[in-house]
């Protein structure tokens, strides 16, 4: 039988507080799981830090609002002011929307910064580049002088190229960024050459040169496959502005590299820390270090997103018992225990800011 009924008002409102109440618990044990895990393992090792990204900022302001405008929601139907209830109610579902809106565009700006999903890898990225990185076997010079790097910044002749010479570099070399699987598709196909009377193309030091429209070390030897796919991979790093690291710009300035909580410095193809370089096997062990604090970033930020759709699902509902009239003066539960969790969400959202933003 269903005692439900019999159950005076007040036993029923505090049942269904107590279930949104474990609810919040849950998720509170979750994400402090998560954080927790992010900061042992930020001392432990190599780590990336950058600045958050706008979309995030956006995000932070508008579920913000949302929160005032469902509380503000709440309030009008307590005054009976049901009509003004409604509007408050589309405009706070409208917001949660933009909200998830404004956190792809985030993603969307990492992603153009260089900070990838690790689900676009098999594993995840590395802090360095090792796969195609630029000067190991495959490197350019431009008008007989070799363009070196160092971190992300390409030289020639000790001066660092100009945004407009780096960008006509780019686009020689995308003449040679060829997607990996299409070279893999292709592999009885040699890579065709791209002449060109300013830059060329040195294999170990020594000029490639360019024979029936392919590339060869000699008069005789053509590259080989595999040294045709590093050239390939090199070229996409290069076009994508990437020289020593997986991440765009340059250290110091775009983003910095912490080892155990010591900000650490780059130059001369190595890091250093308070002026001196770290030991050979630190700096194999920087090149081997996965992109753990960029993994964690989108963990933590999606698993949050992930509750905020779930509630939005839920809000759509409550937002149509709103407009066909099921809340009343004297019938607010159900509107004040979405309007709980919905603030909590927010509450969570602001706490994860604050921790990417201070301790990131």
């Amino acid at each position: 039988m269903d005692y439900s009924n019999q159950l005076a008002p007040e036993v029923k409102e505090k049942m269904k507080k107590n279930l949104v109440y474990v609810g919040i618990f849950a998720i509170v044990m979750f994400f402090a799981g998560l954080t927790s895990a992010y900061y042992v393992s930020m001392g432990g090792g190599f780590w990336l830090r950058y600045p958050m990204p706008s979309g995030f900022y956006l995000s932070t302001l508008v579920i913000a609002l949302s929160s005032a405008t469902f509380l503000m929601a709440v309030h009008q139907l307590k005054k009976g002011a049901v009509a003004s209830m409604k509007i408050l109610m589309v405009v706070t579902f409208a917001l949660g929307v933009l909200f998830v809106v404004f956190q792809f565009k985030g993603y969307r700006q990492l992603v153009d910064r260089g900070i990838y999903n690790p689900s676009m890898y098999w594993s995840y990225p590395e802090i360095l580049v090792n796969d195609g990185r630029y000067g190991d076997t495959l490197m350019v010079y431009r008008n007989h002088q070799p363009i070196t790097v160092d971190g992300n910044d390409f030289y020639c002749q000790g001066t660092k190229l100009s945004q407009k010479e780096m960008e006509e570099f780019q686009q020689y070399m995308k003449h040679y960024a060829i997607p990996e699987q299409v070279i893999f598709a292709q592999q009885s196909e040699r890579l065709k050459a791209f002449p060109s009377k300013k830059y060329t193309l040195y294999y170990n030091q020594l000029p490639l040169m360019i024979k029936s429209g392919g590339l060869y070390k000699n008069d005789s030897t053509p590259l080989t496959h595999l040294d045709e796919i590093r050239l390939c991979k090199m070229a996409m790093n290069v076009t994508l502005g990437r020289g020593h690291f997986m991440i765009k710009g340059s250290i110091g300035k775009d983003f910095d590299v912490y080892l155990k909580g010591n900000k650490l410095e780059y130059k001369d193809g190595g890091f250093w820390s308070k002026g001196q370089r770290l030991s050979e096997t630190a700096q194999l062990r920087a090149k081997e270090t996965s992109d753990n604090s960029s993994a964690f970033l989108y963990v933590i930020t999606f698993a949050h997103l992930l509750h905020i759709i779930g509630a939005l699902i839920y809000l759509m509902f409550t937002l149509k018992n709103a407009l066909t009239n099921r809340y009343s003066q004297e019938n607010t539960l159900s509107l004040r225990l979405s309007g709980m969790f919905w603030h909590f969400l927010g509450l969570l959202w602001l706490y994860l800011f604050l921790f990417f933003n201070f301790i990131h």
